[in-house]
């Protein structure tokens, strides 16, 4: 091949110690400089309750916490989030910060297949965490950034209204 470069493929192998805090847990791993986090949570971390979707970062599955923030991890490099605190599904359901909303998810059957529940939990918490007692119309339109082929949206809408409320009231978070 003329005029190839082959520090190019030398390139393209290279990768990269990034450092996190994943679910309260210090964590360092090696990936390729173009690897998304979702990926390297899933692959690397074995974080499975990420989900990698659409991966164009419409679907709201792969949503995750940076630094209290909702992130589509599909759309970030994990060398972006080097430094970061990362929170999962995972580590926000052993906390039990979303306890009550996994409780009403339930109860009210606001999941089906579970693809698009873990984007959910993480949206709905975010909302909860900035607006305590969000009107049913700032709740779909917190949601319009999730994609759920099976419910309907309507009883995930009540339930993160009912969670509202009963925190609104004192209830259990």
């Amino acid at each position: 091949m003329r005029g190839f470069d082959e520090t190019l493929l030398d390139e393209a192998d290279e990768t990269v110690r990034v450092r996190f805090v994943v679910n309260g847990s210090k964590v360092a791993c090696e990936v390729a400089p173009r690897e998304t986090l979702v990926d390297c949570l899933r692959d690397k971390l074995e974080l499975t309750g990420t989900h990698a979707g659409c991966e164009m970062g419409a679907c709201g599955a792969c949503l995750v916490q940076v630094d209290g923030r909702a992130v589509h991890s599909c759309l970030m490099f994990a060398v972006q989030a080097d430094g970061a605190r990362i929170d999962t599904i995972e580590g926000l359901t052993e906390s039990g910060a979303i306890a009550d909303l996994q409780a009403e998810f339930h109860r009210r059957n606001a999941l089906q297949c579970g693809f698009c529940t873990s984007g959910m939990l993480i949206n709905a918490c975010e909302l909860l965490s900035q607006i305590a007692l969000p009107s049913r119309e700032r709740i779909r339109d917190a949601l319009s950034s999730n994609y759920c082929r099976c419910t309907g949206y309507e009883a995930i809408v009540d339930a993160i209204d009912a969670v509202a409320k009963a925190r609104s009231a004192g209830g259990a978070r």
